[in-house]
């Protein structure tokens, strides 16, 4: 309990620190909720008119604006964790604050796996609890507005909230998995650079894409980026024939958990971790 009581407090100082890890998901939920509160205008008519249609095109009508919303708020996740890590470690360089952390007794190894522990744990259960409650009140919202024109149980048995949920949390624990290494990397630069840190992070990748190209006319390294962003649902999933994942028949974690680029990527994330590590330990405040 000793051991793990500076790791909790420091994940808490991290929360405390960057609110906007739990305040830009909630806010972009308040505008998602804005914008289908104004779609369910004509929504009884349109509902009539996707009713006409076979079973699976209406659950996939019917679920689309569900799925805009997860998508949403899982890439709001993305983009807090990307300016996340680019700040974190640079950040209490720039204001000199890591000279009091470094007074208190919690080590380095510490204080950078918690700070990892934001965009790999902590902002996936928030992005995952934020997605429930948005797609949860955007049913009982159009049941509201369908209620009148008795429509308003076909919300409730073409959109599986509970399915969504399962297929949602694996989804997301297989996303922060895949994209370790890219936390790593930038956690890394975060604890290098003097200034620029996004500058920094994006430039070298950039740098290799441009010489591979000019010198060998491949793009290897640039296809193993896009890879290395998105490469995980051809792993994880089994989409359907119309590209929708809505069935847990189609999740697939035995072929997720033997991909050689899980392993690979996991590997750089440890040396980019321990990279991020020994340079907080050894650089000066800016």
């Amino acid at each position: 309990m000793n051991e793990t009581r500076p790791l909790y407090w420091s994940v808490r100082r991290e929360l405390w620190e960057n609110r906007s890890i739990y305040i830009a998901p909630v806010a972009v939920a308040a505008v998602v909720l804005f914008g289908f509160a104004i779609s369910t205008i004509g929504m009884p008519q349109r509902r009539r008119a996707v009713l006409l249609l076979d079973p699976a095109h209406q659950r996939a009508a019917i679920q689309v604006p569900y799925d805009v919303a997860a998508m949403v708020l899982l890439m709001t996740g993305i983009i807090i964790g990307i300016f996340y890590c680019l700040d974190t470690l640079y950040g209490e360089r720039r204001d000199r604050s890591i000279l009091f952390w470094k007074s208190l007794p919690v080590s380095d190894h510490t204080a950078v796996i918690a700070k990892a522990s934001i965009p790999l744990v902590i902002l996936p259960a928030i992005t995952f609890i934020v997605v429930i409650v948005t797609q949860f009140v955007m049913v009982l919202m159009s049941t509201a507005v369908l209620a009148p024109s008795g429509l308003g149980a076909t919300t409730w048995s073409r959109v599986h909230l509970l399915s969504n949920s399962v297929i949602l949390f694996y989804g997301l624990i297989a996303l922060a998995l895949w994209h370790a290494p890219m936390y790593g990397w930038l956690l890394a630069v975060s604890a290098w650079a003097k200034r620029a840190t996004f500058l920094w992070a994006v430039l070298p990748l950039l740098a290799v894409c441009i010489l591979e190209k000019l010198a060998f006319n491949t793009q290897l390294f640039a296809n193993m980026l896009g890879y290395r962003f998105m490469g995980h649902l051809k792993r994880a999933f089994v989409a359907g024939k119309d590209g929708h994942i809505d069935s847990l028949s189609q999740l697939t974690p035995g072929t997720f958990l033997t991909t050689p680029g899980l392993w690979i990527g996991l590997i750089f994330a440890a040396g980019f971790l321990i990279a991020a590590i020994r340079l907080r330990r050894n650089r000066e405040p800016i």
